[in-house]
Formats: structure tokens, C-alpha cells, sequence
């Protein structure tokens, strides 16, 4: 069995986005970013799978013992996993920083509100820039790529936009990652956005946290150029953020009725482009 060809599978089955973007790293180290991607979907798709937190939280503790080295007689038979120490060990990256990305999803498992913006721009982190720098230290062979600063920023850009894009799924479930702070600050009320309303208030928040992702946009693309090039395909999915960004920014944008989803070839436009240009 070849659990790489299985995590490929999977990622260009469920994170189409991410599939596309690996394809543009150097041939012999694609298999280990499908490996990490793979491992994310495992993450992220955990309360799709329970009916309650409890189960959920069970979950996320299997893949916290499998980096541990606690479940090392179950991982033969989970092919993601087995990629993932394979890849991890390869590459010597920080098990801390799976630890953590597991504990950030957590909060998925509740209902709970997101405090403030400063929590989830830190959740933004934990769970999204750390993919950019681990995919990062996979492409430099578990050296140091300099890329710290620009997959913080960068990641919380994509975050932002892809929770502003979801805002219906997870309106839908109850879920809110809409920071409280901001929402008082505006007046949006959480049964308006459970509701699916669309409100002046809602769209004033949403320019501001679009707003946001654009400057830790411009900051990630700014320390970027103070990073390793070989490192540069890990940040090829944030390529598809200001695209998605300026679709929001559209006169009449109501994020109930007007899914951000642009047709796949579009969407490889874009990455083919940013690739092109050596950028995001």
C-alpha cells in the first residue's frame, strides 16, 4: 500500500485548493505536502463526524498519542498517519506544532463564541499559517526557510477569507467564528446570523475583517522577501486570497445568498499566475 498515493487521493478529493497548489513543488517532495495536507483534512473534518463534542475530543487525543509515538501499533493500519511520522521524521519538523494545531480545533468541537479578533487571528495561526511553515520546512529539507513571519501573516489572510466564505455553513450549524468584540463594536447579533439576515451591521463587520486579511496580506508579502525561494510553493494557496477578497468587495456582496466559490479553472488561473510571478 503506498499511503502517499492515498493522501494525494485524498487531498485532491477534498481540498481540491491545496491538491493544485502542491502540484507546483518540486516533484520529490509533493508526496510529503499531501502527507501534511492529508493529516489536516483528518484534523478539520472531526466534528463533520461526530454527533458531540465528547467523541470529537477523543478523536483529536488518537492523533496526539499517534505523534507521541502512544498509538504506534495502530498507525500501521491509518495510512495517513503512517505518512505523517514518515514525513515528520524525514524532515525533522516540530511536533509541537501539530500539538498545537490539534488543540486549536478544539474550539470547532463547540459552539462557543470567538472572544475577540486578537483570539482568532491567533487560532488563524495555530491551525492555518502553521501548515504554510511546516509545508515550508518540508520544501528546505528541515532547514530553516526564514519564513516564520511571512506564514503568520500570510496564514491568518487565508484563514480570514475562508471563514468569511463559510459564513453560511457554519451559520447553518450555530457556529460562530465572527469575533465578539467586533460584532458588539458593529451591532450584529448572533440570531440575525444564525437566521441567515444579511444586515447593514453584518456587512460593515465583514469589510472590516476583509480589510484585516488584506493587511496581514501585504505584511506576509512583505516578509516574503526576506525568505528562502525554495520555500515558495508553500504559500502557492494564498494565491487565491485577494481573488476571493475582491469577489466580497463587490457592490450588493450578501454572504447568504452569494456563494465565493469560482469555477476550478479560474481558480488554477490564479495559482498558474502567482507561480509564475513568484509570488502570492
Amino acid at each position: 500500500m503506498d499511503v502517499f498515493a492515498l493522501c494525494a487521493d485524498e487531498v485532491r478529493a477534498h481540498d481540491r485548493d491545496r491538491f493544485l497548489a502542491d502540484l507546483f513543488a518540486p516533484e520529490a517532495k509533493r508526496r510529503y505536502l499531501f502527507a501534511l495536507h492529508a493529516f489536516n483534512l483528518e484534523i478539520v473534518r472531526v466534528r463533520d463526524l461526530v454527533s458531540d463534542p465528547m467523541p470529537g475530543e477523543i478523536r483529536l487525543q488518537w492523533w496526539r498519542d499517534v505523534l507521541s509515538g502512544e498509538a504506534r501499533g495502530e498507525v500501521a493500519g491509518h495510512p495517513v498517519a503512517a505518512a505523517l511520522l514518515e514525513t515528520i521524521g524525514l524532515h525533522h519538523l516540530p511536533r509541537a506544532a501539530f500539538d498545537n494545531l490539534i488543540e486549536a480545533h478544539i474550539f470547532d468541537l463547540y459552539n462557543d463564541p470567538m472572544p475577540t479578533l486578537g483570539d482568532l487571528e491567533g487560532y488563524a495561526g495555530e491551525t492555518v499559517s502553521v501548515l504554510i511553515q511546516l509545508a515550508a520546512l518540508i520544501l528546505a529539507g528541515g532547514e530553516d526557510p526564514h519564513t516564520a513571519d511571512a506564514a503568520g501573516h500570510a496564514g491568518v489572510a487565508q484563514a480570514l477569507t475562508g471563514l468569511m466564505r463559510a459564513l453560511p455553513f457554519h451559520a447553518r450549524r450555530q457556529q460562530l467564528f465572527l469575533p465578539a468584540d467586533l460584532m458588539e463594536r458593529h451591532g450584529v447579533r448572533a440570531e440575525d446570523i444564525f437566521a441567515g439576515r444579511t444586515t447593514p451591521e453584518l456587512l460593515a463587520l465583514l469589510a472590516d475583517l476583509r480589510e484585516t486579511a488584506r493587511r496581514h496580506l501585504d505584511a506576509g508579502r512583505a516578509a516574503l522577501a526576506h525568505a528562502d525561494r525554495i520555500a515558495l510553493p508553500a504559500f502557492q494557496p494564498v494565491a487565491l486570497v485577494e481573488p476571493m477578497l475582491r469577489l466580497m468587495d463587490r457592490p450588493g456582496y450578501d454572504p447568504f445568498l452569494m456563494t465565493i466559490d469560482p469555477p476550478q479553472w479560474k481558480r488554477q488561473w490564479w495559482l498558474w499566475r502567482a507561480a509564475r510571478r513568484g509570488e502570492f
